[in-house]
């Protein structure tokens, strides 16, 4: 069951957008996903229209060792998709995590529990803290947005020194083995620059969906739907659809 977590220290480069129509693709193609929230924002729960506020237990009570990940797993409306979800809370693991004996291992043991589901996905935070550092101990496949602006080359260096030194001290099997181009706009000669470049440096890591920027893709979320159910004829669920079948056809066995 192979583990891929969605991460990129750069926020607003579409990470939760990534994980919440990923993981709706990828259950409309018969395959059981189990959506792991890592950010204490709940951006993830929310789009999946789940309500964090009125859960009595989320993953904050799991990394914590209160519960077990059995009581806490959602089903969703969603063909496919359950949840392991966020709340606010999981700010306060940041702190509490610090002085824990193999802190950075925590979700990484407590997923080994989970059986049941044929992939998981992982939306992180926008930043190298705790949290981020659990999901990438625990990643088989690193899953980078990264939108078609002047920074993300900037950005993306980052994360390569990042997975590096995760590699050498916590997950040596950690690589950058997917990136997906966000937020394209073919109308400017700097996004269609910033895919060359990408393209250039990191070759076949690159994923040949590039997700545009789409009116329908931004409006899902806030009805608590994937855009695959919300407008599926848009170019963003044409674009999810399509990164689904390479996702599938990279790391998960054909359904």
């Amino acid at each position: 069951m192979p583990t891929i977590v969605v991460s990129n220290q750069k926020g607003g480069v579409g990470k939760t957008t990534t994980c919440v129509n990923l993981a709706a693709e990828l259950g409309k193609h018969d395959h059981a996903v189990l959506v792991v929230d890592m950010d204490p924002q709940a951006n993830c729960t929310s789009g999946l229209g789940v309500n964090a506020s009125t859960l009595r237990k989320s993953l904050y009570d799991v990394l914590l060792g209160s519960s077990e990940p059995e009581e806490v797993i959602l089903s969703t409306a969603w063909k496919g998709i359950s949840l392991l979800p966020s709340s606010l809370d999981l700010a306060g693991a940041e702190i509490e995590l610090v002085s824990a004996i193999s802190r950075e291992t925590k979700l990484k043991r407590q997923l080994e529990k989970v059986e049941g589901f044929d992939v998981i996905l992982v939306d992180c935070p926008p930043s190298l803290g705790i949290l981020t550092l659990n999901a990438l101990t625990a990643c088989d496949h690193l899953l980078v947005p990264i939108q078609c602006e002047y920074y993300a080359l900037e950005g993306l260096g980052q994360l390569v020194r990042t997975v590096n030194i995760i590699r050498e001290t916590l997950n040596p099997a950690l690589t950058l083995s997917g990136i997906l181009l966000t937020l394209y706009d073919s109308r400017t000669r700097l996004a269609n620059e910033v895919v060359e470049e990408v393209r250039r440096q990191f070759g076949d890591a690159v994923f040949n969906t590039v997700v545009p920027r789409n009116v329908r893709l931004s409006e899902a979320p806030s009805y608590g739907t994937p855009i695959a159910y919300y407008e599926a004829l848009s170019t963003g669920a044409q674009a999810y659809e399509a990164l689904a079948r390479e996702v599938m056809e990279r790391w998960l066995i054909q359904r």
